[in-house]
């Protein structure tokens, strides 16, 4: 068996048939040289040959392996990431309701979905499940799938973000695939008809509530999904007066580094919420309120950012 033999029974199981391949080989001529490319061959090195110019090639291959497999997984959690996020949002009249969404290759699973009652109303579940890569993105679009599922199941019984975010908690600890995912989330019950919003917070990023006369941070959090059984959530219901507004995030804003070293934090994103109210484009101004202030021109998570408006009479 020669070389070439060689690498072509290793191609034949699937299980070493991505080994890259060096040849080092007295043969010079141009055939061999065809041949080896031909098959798939990574590098060709004739003797005589020194070990320096081996290793060389060696760590040359291993880093186009390395930057392939870098580009693969981020082109898989971007596939993951828009599989997380509606391709639309509903449009009521009266309000405004639009999201925006930024993938980091490394970044974890934030969530974002909405879903219409049979009363007219919505729920809208923002997300976040714990982790980094390409691990959290996968659980957090099963995680969605599941609580799609289970929205439409339960609906027919209740409408309380409490009550169902009980039950999504129950689920996360005792399916096989989810029992050791957690999940900060949140589950808005949103009435365009009587102007509220109620909802259930899971550990999630408080939301900001922006009026002409300031913006207020909701204390309300219970426990994050998936650590505990039988834990009992609670719920706030929120009046959405006319020219407010309700900004729902991740982490990755809170978390973004700012000049001096520290995190912005919800204080940092209520004032900038603040300053970007009243804009045509109010997301966009509030991304870039947080980048003035941060020593990088971009962010360094997931980033998700939902701004639901009641438009003035």
């Amino acid at each position: 068996m020669d070389g070439f033999a060689l690498q072509s029974a290793l191609q034949t199981d699937k299980n070493t048939r991505v080994i890259p391949f060096i040849f080092l080989t007295a043969r010079a001529d141009e055939e061999a040289r065809q041949q080896g490319e031909r098959k798939g061959v990574d590098d060709y090195i004739t003797k005589p040959f020194d070990m320096e110019t081996l290793l060389s090639r060696v760590e040359r291959l291993l880093e186009r392996i390395d930057m392939f497999q870098t580009q693969l997984d981020a082109e898989i959690g971007r596939d993951f990431s828009n599989r997380l996020l509606p391709d639309e949002t509903p449009e009521i009249g009266g309000y405004e309701l639009d999201f925006y969404s930024e993938s980091r290759e490394q970044g974890g699973g934030d969530l974002f979905d909405w879903t219409e009652t049979d009363e007219g109303t919505y729920f809208l579940t923002i997300g976040d499940v714990m982790g980094k890569g390409l691990r959290a993105k996968f659980y957090a679009f099963s995680f969605l799938s599941y609580v799609r599922g289970t929205l439409h199941t339960l609906l027919e019984e209740s409408t309380s973000p409490a009550a169902l975010m009980g039950e999504l908690n129950d689920m996360l600890l005792n399916d096989d695939v989810l029992e050791d995912t957690f999940a900060t989330f949140l589950l808005l019950h949103w009435d365009p008809h009587a102007h509220t919003v109620t909802y259930a917070n899971a550990g999630h990023c408080r939301p900001v509530l922006v009026r002409p006369d300031g913006a207020t941070i909701h204390e309300h959090s219970d426990l994050i999904l998936g650590l505990e059984e039988d834990v009992r959530f609670s719920e706030v219901s929120l009046d959405l007066d006319p020219s407010t507004a309700l900004v729902s995030y991740t982490d990755g804003l809170t978390e973004q580094h700012t000049q001096d070293g520290s995190m912005l934090g919800e204080d940092g994103v209520r004032d900038l919420a603040v300053e970007a109210y009243g804009g045509d484009a109010p997301i966009q101004a509030l991304l870039d309120g947080v980048l003035s202030r941060s020593p990088s021109d971009s962010f360094e998570d997931d980033l998700l950012v939902v701004w639901l408006e009641r438009l003035a009479d």
